[in-house]
């Protein structure tokens, strides 16, 4: 098995989460996070909570990790 092809493997890993991670995200009260209440301010997770917080740390994260796999796979 090549190189290429293990990163291959691990950017589909890695779209998978991204596009899990943007979905979990509310935009006033749409998407995954708003149709579980945690984008309502109603219970204990509201917009600004640690769990929003958190969930944007990782999208970045997963994202830049994204980008350097599709960096590494052009360069090979």
């Amino acid at each position: 098995m090549s190189v290429v092809g293990i990163l291959s493997g691990v950017q589909i890993l890695l779209s998978v989460a991204v596009i899990l991670l943007v979905l979990m995200h509310s935009g006033k009260d749409s998407g995954l996070s708003g149709a579980f209440g945690v984008g309502t301010g109603a219970g204990p997770f509201g917009g600004g909570s640690l769990v929003e917080r958190n969930l944007d740390r990782w999208t970045i994260a997963f994202a830049l990790l994204w980008v350097v796999n599709i960096i590494l796979i052009i360069k090979l």
